[in-house]
């Protein structure tokens, strides 16, 4: 990794805080051959996209073995106010930006109208009490729909993601409404998950999102892109139920997830992504970027 590579580029994620921290994995890094290092890199910037996210595990996890029953504050009331002390603290340490901030609050409210709903279908329900609660759902719950808009967020600003064949935004809303309808309308009417499915890739199926780890652009479709992640949702789903924070039907004795929620994650993502838009309209990659990224994409396929 050249000297030009661990300078400091115009803007970072981390805050002032922590920049002397960032410069020194950066030199680190630099001592290793290119390619380990920018895969190593990728995790890193990946884990700091999913800060809020990982830290909300993190107290689920925390709190299923350290809090009691006997303390005089619920263990859900406490997973609340801690989830507002780290987003006000993120926020106030210039960890993340205001636009940030907004999706997280409009993914909460949308997040948490859907849970009043499914908890009172009895997808799944919360077997401990909270005082802080809408309707039997204690309302840091809104905090883990929130985390993931964060997650997007933050990924698009730590890897200046760009889009190119993006589809206009009429279209992608409608999507978004539809996905979100479904998610109330197929206990009373038909399950439309799989048009919604073939309405991803006829919607999204071009759309490249255009990365930088280091230096180097590069290219993933996004419909991949929405399937990883859906896959790390789902592990976060078995780290909520293993925690016993929700809980699924017949989850008595904890088992695994269902992969079936795999799909589910995938189109609520499309939800998420569409707030996002709203708040971080998606840019196109530059003429230079995208061929770079196309030359090395072909490079690297040639070579395997």
């Amino acid at each position: 990794m050249s000297e030009a590579a661990i300078l400091p580029a115009s803007e970072h994620a981390t805050g002032p805080l922590l920049e002397p921290l960032r410069l020194a994995l950066r030199r680190l890094l630099a001592r290793l051959p290119l390619p380990i290092a920018e895969f190593v890199l990728f995790g890193l910037k990946q884990a700091w996209a999913c800060l809020f996210g990982g830290v909300m595990l993190a107290a689920l996890i925390a709190t299923k073995y350290l809090w009691s029953a006997e303390w005089p504050i619920h263990r859900y009331d406490a997973l609340f106010a801690f989830a507002l002390t780290v987003q006000i603290l993120m926020l106030a340490f210039r960890l993340e930006s205001l636009s940030e901030v907004k999706v997280i609050t409009v993914y909460h409210v949308v997040g948490t109208a859907m849970e009043i709903f499914k908890v009172h279908m009895g997808s799944w329900n919360y077997p401990e009490p909270a005082e802080v609660a809408m309707a039997g759902v204690p309302l840091f719950s809104g905090f883990m729909y929130g985390s993931v808009g964060s997650y997007m967020a933050r990924a698009i600003r730590v890897f200046d993601m760009r889009f190119t064949r993006f589809p206009p935004l009429s279209l992608t809303i409608a999507l978004a409404l539809a996905i979100y309808a479904n998610f109330f309308g197929h206990h009373f009417f038909f399950d439309t998950r799989w048009f919604l499915f073939a309405a991803t890739l006829l919607l999204y199926g071009r759309v490249r999102i255009y990365y930088t780890v280091d230096r180097t652009p590069r290219w993933m479709p996004l419909v991949v892109a929405a399937v990883l992640t859906s896959f790390f949702m789902w592990v976060a789903e078995n780290v909520g139920t293993f925690t016993g924070t929700w809980l699924y039907p017949g989850q008595r004795a904890w088992h695994l997830v269902s992969l079936g929620k795999m799909g589910s994650w995938y189109l609520l993502l499309f939800v998420s992504f569409t707030l996002v838009t709203l708040v971080l309209p998606p840019r196109p990659p530059d003429a230079r970027r995208t061929e770079e990224a196309d030359a090395d994409q072909t490079n690297r396929s040639t070579s395997q």
